[in-house]
């Protein structure tokens, strides 16, 4: 009975390790991040470009609202009750037209694709001068501090030597052809987690061999004495 009790226990106290584990590997609710170009975007006149901005760690953010703003554009003085309009806004798993500054409109695009993996990259068609500014990505229901980030795009004439890549990695993130690779960091994190996990099952694998070895050898040493005492008491 005592060494059935044990060994239940120590199964116990292994899977309560293995579930600790598991759940600090985990991101927790809130280390999410919006984060965009560090550096600024250079386009030539009428180029297509794309404005880099992705979730890390990576999220599927397919079922959320996704804003792309220029929180630079003033408001028509004459229309103080004009609605806020976007450069792009996704909305219920599709673009939302009805809110969209119409020199924009048919301009604009997310990649439905690398929306599951957290990449809200803006592609934007034929750039103009107008085009020029600070923009903002942005996820409104995003569980996290770190909501939104600003993306500063410059134009320049066609004789200018420019760069219009698809999305620029930070200096420890890969990315693919879409943008949204995952980040060499959390690849290391999650290499580290899978080493420590098997580590500490082995740990916890032997010295459970070694206990119920020599609880064996306990159990075994007992008998002959028992034995041995039975026999005196009937003498």
């Amino acid at each position: 009975m005592d060494l059935e009790l044990n060994h239940s226990f120590s199964l116990s106290s292994v899977t309560l390790v293995v579930l600790l584990l598991i759940f600090s590997c985990r991101p927790a609710e809130g280390n999410f991040k919006v984060i965009g170009s560090p550096e600024p975007i250079v386009a030539a006149l009428g180029d297509d470009i794309i404005l880099p901005c992705h979730v890390e760690p990576q999220l599927d953010v397919t079922g959320l609202t996704v804003e792309w703003s220029k929180p630079d554009l003033k408001p028509d003085p004459n229309d103080r009750l004009r609605r806020v309009e976007y450069v792009h806004l996704y909305r219920d798993a599709r673009e939302d037209l009805d809110m969209k500054i119409a020199e924009y409109v048919k301009r604009t695009e997310l990649f439905a694709d690398g929306l599951t993996r957290g990449n809200i990259s803006l592609k934007i068609t034929n750039v103009t001068f107008e085009d020029e500014g600070r923009y903002q990505c942005f996820i409104p229901k995003l569980k996290s501090h770190f909501k939104s980030s600003i993306i500063h795009l410059y134009v320049a004439p066609k004789s200018v030597t420019t760069e219009t890549p698809l999305q620029t990695p930070g200096p420890t993130e890969e990315t693919d052809v879409n943008g949204g690779g995952l980040s060499m960091r959390n690849r290391l994190i999650t290499g580290v987690c899978v080493s420590v996990f098997l580590m500490i099952l082995l740990v916890v694998g032997a010295i459970y061999v070694y206990w119920r070895h020599k609880r064996q050898k306990q159990e075994i040493n007992k008998q002959p004495v028992t034995g041995a005492l039975l026999e005196g008491s009937r003498c």
